[in-house]
């Protein structure tokens, strides 16, 4: 069975053994995966031609010399922006857990990243933080930025992004706390809509002794400050 991930169910076990990939599958909004995703080569030319579409319909010329190449630049683009919906969680975590004898906070902070909203299709970016509470295991240092880049790079809201980097963390290690903090800028609102330059969008999660616990949560929080 496949979680909200796109993870297998023997995830947890860590044997590896998986009934299917985010490649195999499609993700709707609810994170329910239900579907096969689109052969790549046919999906890459209905982008080129969408984009086509778009250039003809806002009053430019989609053959005019600097436009030629746009939808293929377009579309490949998003392979690249888009690339998370294509990531197995399997695979990246590649058996990564490691017995260590610890049972305190480990802390990832200052996790550069880039996404797109899925209400425009307009960038926002910032900053993800990530804590865990051991429990007798540790994830590889690598992992967790690549786990918030596979919910980044997708279409998104900061929201869902921040519970769905804490979840993944939970579901892995099974640890005894988890806190997810997430600064992000949106062009949504910068370059449309209300037009402001600075705003900065906070979001946080927290499972476990940081969700119990004030102070633990006092102390992610001046951490990351």
């Amino acid at each position: 069975m496949i979680n909200k991930f796109g993870i297998s169910a023997h995830l947890k076990n860590g044997n590896g053994h998986h009934n299917g990939t985010i490649s195999e599958f499609a993700i709707r909004p609810n994170g329910i995966v239900d579907y096969q995703h689109p052969d790549k080569d046919s999906a890459k030319q209905e982008v080129e031609r969408a984009v086509s579409t778009i250039l003809a319909n806002v009053g430019e010329d989609p053959t005019r010399d600097g436009l030629a190449g746009t939808p293929g630049r377009v579309a490949r683009m998003y392979d690249e922006l888009l690339a998370g919906y294509q990531v197995d969680p399997v695979k990246l975590v590649n058996n990564a857990l490691f017995d260590v004898e610890y049972g305190e906070m480990v802390l990832v902070r200052d996790i550069e990243y880039f996404s797109m909203c899925e209400h425009h299709m307009l960038p926002f970016y910032g900053r993800a933080h990530v804590a865990y509470i051991a429990s007798g295991k540790v994830i590889g240092l690598s992992k967790i930025p690549r786990l918030v880049d596979m919910f980044a790079r997708r279409l998104q809201v900061q929201e869902r992004m921040t519970h769905q980097i804490g979840d993944i963390i939970q579901e892995i290690l099974q640890p005894a706390g988890v806190a997810v903090a997430v600064e992000g800028q949106h062009m949504c609102s910068m370059m449309r809509g209300v037009k402001k330059e600075h705003p900065v969008m906070f979001t946080t999660a927290f499972y476990g002794e940081f969700k119990e616990d004030r102070e633990m949560r006092k102390e992610f929080l001046s951490l990351i400050r």
